[in-house]
C-alpha cells in the first residue's frame, strides 16, 4: 500500500488533535505527517506512534510535496490557504463552512453520499459538513431511501467542544467557581454557560435563525441531494462538554413503522440503536464520547401526523461530526481515485 504524506491544518486545536489520533487509530497509510499551525504554536511538538513531532508555523510555501490536508484552523485560514494547497498538488478536506455550499465542492459524509467524493477534481477541495448536520444524516439516510423523507424538525443540544478548547475551559472554570458559592467569568459566550442552556449558536440573521441552524438546513439539503426537502432547525448550547444530542422528528411520503426504523438503522453503517426505554436505555452523551457510532433510541412513531417519526439522536461531536469524518473521507479518496 502506498504512503501518503498528511498535513494537519491546525494540529494544535481540538480537532486538530483528534485527527492526529485518528490517523494513529485506524492506520492510515502515513508516511510523513506535518503538523501547521500559527506561529503562536510554534516551539510546540506533538505525538504521531510514540514519537514528537514539531508544528510548523503555516505558510503559503507549506504545502508542496503534500499529498492530502486535512484542515480545521478556522475559515479565514481555509479561504486563504485551501486554495492555495490544492494548487500545490494537495487533496484538502476543510472542516470549515467557508466551502460547503459552493456547487462544485463535495459536502461529504461517507455513510450518505461516498459518491460525491469524486468531484475533489474540480478544485482539489472536499468540505467536511457541520458536526450537527453529519450526526443526523447519518441516522436518516437509510430511512429517506426507504420512505422518502418530506420534512424534518431538528433541535439540538449541543456540548461545548464545538466552540473549541477556549469553551471547555470556560465550562469548567465557571462550574468550578459556582459550586465554590464565586462569580463566574464570562468570556466565550454572551452568558454563563455552566447550569445553563442558550438557544444561540453563531450570529443570528436576518430570518430570525441562526448562522448554524442554517447550516442544517442548507447542508442536509445538498448531502442528501433533495433541494425541496423541508427542514427547519434550533439549536442549542448546553453545559456538557462532548457529544451532540438532537431531538429528530420526520415526516415521509410512505408510511413506515418505528419497528422498521430500528430494524434499517440496526443495519447502517456508522450506526448503533440503543433504544430498550423499559431498561432506560437511550443514547446519552456521556455514552458517545470518545466512539465513533452515531447512536440511536427514542424511537417512536408520531401520533400527531400520519407517517411521522420522533427518534434522539447522539454523536461525538469532534469524532464523527469532523476528525473521523475526515479520516473516513480521506480513506476512501485513497482508495477510489489516488
Amino acid at each position: 500500500m502506498k504512503n501518503y504524506h498528511v498535513a494537519v491544518v491546525g494540529a494544535t486545536g481540538a480537532v486538530g488533535n483528534e485527527m492526529i489520533r485518528i490517523l494513529e487509530e485506524r492506520r492510515f497509510p502515513v508516511g510523513k505527517l506535518t503538523l501547521l499551525a500559527s506561529e503562536r504554536s510554534l516551539g510546540k511538538e506533538l505525538s504521531f506512534r510514540g514519537k514528537p513531532l514539531p508544528v510548523e508555523v503555516l505558510t503559503e510555501n507549506s504545502f508542496p510535496g503534500i499529498e492530502i490536508g486535512l484542515f480545521s484552523a478556522g475559515g479565514s485560514i481555509s479561504e486563504k490557504f485551501a486554495p492555495i494547497a490544492a494548487r500545490a498538488g494537495c487533496v484538502v478536506i476543510d472542516n470549515t463552512s467557508v466551502f460547503r455550499m459552493a456547487p462544485e465542492i463535495p459536502l461529504v459524509v461517507p455513510e450518505v453520499n461516498p459518491e460525491a467524493i469524486a468531484l475533489y477534481k474540480n478544485r482539489g477541495i472536499i468540505a467536511n459538513p457541520n458536526c450537527s448536520t453529519i450526526q443526523m444524516v447519518v441516522a436518516l439516510k437509510p430511512i429517506h431511501d426507504a420512505a422518502r423523507i418530506k420534512r424534518i424538525v431538528v433541535s439540538t443540544y449541543q456540548a461545548v467542544s464545538g466552540t473549541g478548547k477556549k469553551a471547555i475551559e470556560e465550562l469548567s472554570r465557571q462550574t468550578r467557581a459556582l459550586l465554590n458559592a464565586q462569580e463566574p467569568e464570562i468570556k466565550v459566550y454572551p452568558h454563563r454557560i455552566a447550569f445553563n442552556c442558550l438557544p444561540h449558536i453563531d450570529v443570528f440573521l436576518e430570518n430570525g435563525y441562526t448562522k448554524e441552524e442554517m447550516k442544517m438546513v442548507n447542508e442536509t439539503r445538498k448531502i442528501m441531494n433533495d433541494p425541496g426537502m423541508a427542514v427547519t432547525a434550533t439549536t442549542v448550547r448546553v453545559p456538557v462538554f462532548y457529544a451532540h444530542s438532537e431531538s429528530v422528528n420526520i415526516e415521509t411520503e410512505k408510511k413506515i413503522t418505528a419497528a422498521e426504523v430500528r430494524r434499517l438503522l440496526e443495519e447502517a453503517p456508522g450506526v448503533r440503536v440503543v433504544d430498550n426505554p423499559r431498561e432506560n436505555q437511550y443514547p446519552l452523551a456521556i455514552d458517545a464520547a470518545g466512539t465513533d457510532e452515531t447512536l440511536v433510541g427514542r424511537i417512536r412513531e408520531d401520533e400527531s401526523i400520519n407517517n411521522g417519526i420522533n427518534m434522539w439522536v447522539v454523536a461525538d461531536n469532534i469524532r464523527k461530526g469532523a476528525a473521523l469524518n475526515a479520516v473516513q473521507i480521506a480513506e476512501i479518496l485513497i482508495s477510489r481515485y489516488l
